[in-house]
Order: C-alpha cells, then structure tokens, then sequence
C-alpha cells in the first residue's frame, strides 16, 4: 500500500511524538482510512528512516518474532530435543490481527493454536474444547516459543 507524501510526514511526526508501532497502525486506520498490517507499519518506519522511542520489552520480543518469521521458516525446532517435549512450529501467513501465529504440540501429544496479539498477551486455542496443560508444559511452551523466535534451532 502506497501512502502520500502527507501521509508519510504524519507517520514521521507521530514517531517523534514518541507512538509505538501499534499506535501508529491504530491512527492510520481510525484517521486515514488506511488498514495497515503491524509488519507492514514496521517497514514503513523502516523504510522512513524512522527511530522509535523507548519501546517496551513486549515490543522487542514481537520484533523478535516476526524477525524469526520473516526468515522464511515455518518451523524452527531441530538441533536437540526440544525443552520437555513440547514442540512449537511458526505458521508461514501470520493470522489476521496477531503478530505473530503457529501451532505447539504437548510432551502428552496434544495440539494447540498459539498467537501472539499486538498488545504482547500470548494466546493458546486447544485442538481439543476444555483441554488445559500442565503447568510444566506450559513452562516449557513459553521456553520453546522464546527460542524458536530467538532463532535458536
């Protein structure tokens, strides 16, 4: 999507107001009518030459993520056993409003959707309705998730 000259200075005044990303894509829709993907406001600041101020550690771990993402791997968990059998994979096309989406199998072989929303709050849809984890495997959920988008494989 291609914005105006105007619409960029706007993106550029805002940033060195001190908005985030998310706040951004926000503003450019509610304000301009313009439906921006979070990565593809990411790469607009990019490509503005735009520094943010003083974002939040969630937002450095989203980054992280669709770095991970944006290497063009699907899944990312070879080079050893993964931590306490869980397994968690990346999906190659995010879900619509996360930034960034996959799927995660349990040490006891059940499936789950994860995705992580703009705000940084991880979610998880079981495959299986009332399925809950154990506390050790979500533990070692939240482990694998950080390495694989550290991209540690």
């Amino acid at each position: 999507m291609k914005l105006t000259d105007e619409q960029k200075a706007v993106v550029s005044r805002w940033i060195g107001e001190g908005a985030t990303l998310a706040d951004v894509q926000r503003r450019l829709k509610d304000e301009h009518g313009l439906g921006l993907t979070y990565m593809d406001v990411r790469f607009l600041v990019d490509d503005l030459h735009l520094q943010l101020k003083d974002q939040p550690k969630q937002s450095e771990a989203a980054d992280r993520l669709a770095a991970a993402k944006q290497e063009g791997e699907s899944e990312r968990h070879g080079g050893g056993t993964p931590t306490g059998g869980v397994r968690v994979s990346m999906d190659a096309v995010t879900r619509a409003s996360a930034l960034a989406s996959g799927k995660v199998t349990f040490s006891d072989g059940e499936t789950a959707d994860w995705m992580l929303d703009q705000t940084g709050r991880l979610g998880l849809n079981p495959t299986n309705p009332g399925y809950r984890p154990g506390e050790s495997d979500i533990m070692a959920f939240q482990q694998e998730l950080q390495r694989v988008a550290q991209g540690f494989a």
